[in-house]
This record gives structure tokens, C-alpha cells and sequence, in this order.
């Protein structure tokens, strides 16, 4: 009797559940947020939130996937990684350990190489749990060089070095480094005043040819220089071009790049 009652009486009735909708400019639970700032790259859109000490990976089994590009931003802070190309067990073709000191102001962009899949792109957060990091690896219109950067290509002996410096209206710049086939090892830093280090990227790959380095370094501000390390013993030469990609509101051509090979120099 006091079920029916209970059936029948449309005030005691439950009200049907309702979806809960986030508020406006607020992200759902488990879906990353967007990286602020106007340098972000807009591939940011769907990238992967890594807490510090964790590790994310991308896998690609089409064999038609040949290049992939890695965009790393934060919300200001530090930005500190290690991302490595696995290829087969046991087989680490490219390395790279990134440090950038604001990852919203100067966010890492690289292209990686990666014939004859399978692959698979591990991106490791190393910096602390309070320095999370906003990862995102794609393989459609990915970047590539211009040809005043493949034109402007010269080589640097195993152990020497390489200044770029540019004008501050010279907003980043492209970097491109590979060899004849040997192993590429090599370090990239963008310094803004004496021993300032914006960016440092510590590089390797096992066949420069089959899978040199790019990527496009954002360069704001004035006083930026790019420096490029061949840290491989002098029997390992690479060639190297660092050129501007994109130029500022106040931009001119008047950009100076140069710098004599100096052997042995750190």
C-alpha cells in the first residue's frame, strides 16, 4: 500500500538527474586547458597535461608517419624534459634534454624524424611535481625548414662552436642540424646577456642524415644569441643553419648572422 501511495503521488516523486555543465572558460574534469599567451602555438589546443616526474608517450604504426612535431609550453615556469624516439626494442635513435626558463614566453617546438615505423615518442617531465608541463606531439603540418635556412647551412667541426646572433626584431628563428650520416651530438643555447640562458637543448641522434634536428626557437626581447655546440670528438662534423623565421611589428632585415668556427671553444 505505501508503494503505491508512494508511486502515485507525484511530490515525492525523485527528480530525473541532470548533466552538470562546466561553467563558461573552464575545462572539464580529465580534458587539458589550453596553455594562455599569445606565443603558444595553437596546437597547444589538445595538449597533455605532465605532472613533474612522469612520463607520456605517443606511439605511430603507419609506416607513412615519417616526421612528428613536439610543442612544450608551461604557464610561466620553468620547463625541464627529457624526450627520446624509440624505435624497436632497446633502440633510442634521438635524445634530446630540453631546459627553457619560462615555457610560456618561449615555448620548445622540434620536429623529430621517424621513418620506417613503428615509432613511439616518450616525453619525460623531470623538472619537480610544483612545475607541471603542457606536451603535445603531431604529425600533420609539421614544420619544416625554409630554403634561405637549407641554403645557409655551414659546417662545424667536432668540438667547435657557432654564434648567431640577431636584432630584436627578429621575433625566433629556425635551427637546422644534421651530418653525412654520422652521429649527431650537439647542443643548442639561446642567451640573452652574458651567460644568460634562455633555452639549452642537449641533442642526439645516431644518422644526422636520416634524422637531422629542427626546430624554431622563439626569440623575444633584444640582446638574443644563438649558440651551437658540436660536442662530438672532431672526426664527427655536422653543418649548421640558424636563420630568423619570423620578425616582430617593428621588423627589418637588417639581422646579423655570423660567427667564425672556434675549435675547442665551450
Amino acid at each position: 500500500m505505501y508503494l503505491c501511495l508512494l508511486a502515485a503521488s507525484p511530490a515525492l516523486r525523485m527528480a530525473p538527474p541532470v548533466m552538470q555543465m562546466a561553467p563558461p572558460g573552464v575545462a572539464p574534469v580529465g580534458v587539458a586547458q589550453p596553455m594562455r599567451g599569445n606565443v603558444v602555438p595553437t596546437q597547444q589546443s589538445s595538449a597533455i597535461l605532465v605532472q613533474g616526474g612522469s612520463l607520456r608517450t605517443w606511439s605511430y604504426r603507419s609506416p607513412l608517419v615519417e616526421q612528428v612535431q613536439v610543442i612544450l609550453s608551461t604557464e610561466g615556469r620553468p620547463l625541464d624534459a627529457d624526450i627520446e624516439l624509440w624505435h624497436g626494442p632497446d633502440n633510442t635513435p634521438v635524445k634530446m634534454r630540453v631546459y627553457v626558463e619560462n615555457g610560456q614566453i618561449s615555448p620548445f617546438s622540434a620536429v623529430i624524424e621517424t621513418p620506417r615505423g613503428p615509432n613511439t615518442v616518450a616525453i619525460r617531465n623531470i623538472g619537480q611535481v610544483e612545475f607541471p608541463l603542457a606536451a603535445n606531439v603531431v604529425a600533420d603540418n609539421v614544420d619544416m625548414p625554409s630554403e634561405q635556412c637549407i641554403a645557409s647551412s655551414a659546417t662545424v667541426q667536432g668540438g667547435a662552436l657557432r654564434t648567431y646572433p640577431f636584432d630584436p626584431s627578429v621575433d625566433s628563428v629556425q635551427v637546422l642540424l644534421k651530418t653525412d650520416g654520422r652521429p649527431l651530438n650537439a647542443r643548442i643555447e639561446l642567451l640573452q646577456g652574458p651567460n644568460n640562458n634562455k633555452q639549452v637543448i642537449e641533442l642526439y641522434a645516431e644518422d644526422g642524415r636520416d634524422r637531422p634536428f629542427f626546430a624554431v626557437l622563439e626569440t623575444p626581447g633584444s640582446g638574443n644569441v644563438v649558440r651551437i655546440v658540436n660536442t662530438a670528438p672532431v672526426e664527427f662534423p655536422m653543418t649548421a643553419a640558424v636563420v630568423p623565421n619570423s620578425f616582430n611589428q617593428d621588423g627589418s632585415s637588417s639581422v646579423v648572422i655570423g660567427g667564425d668556427a672556434v675549435m675547442g671553444g665551450y
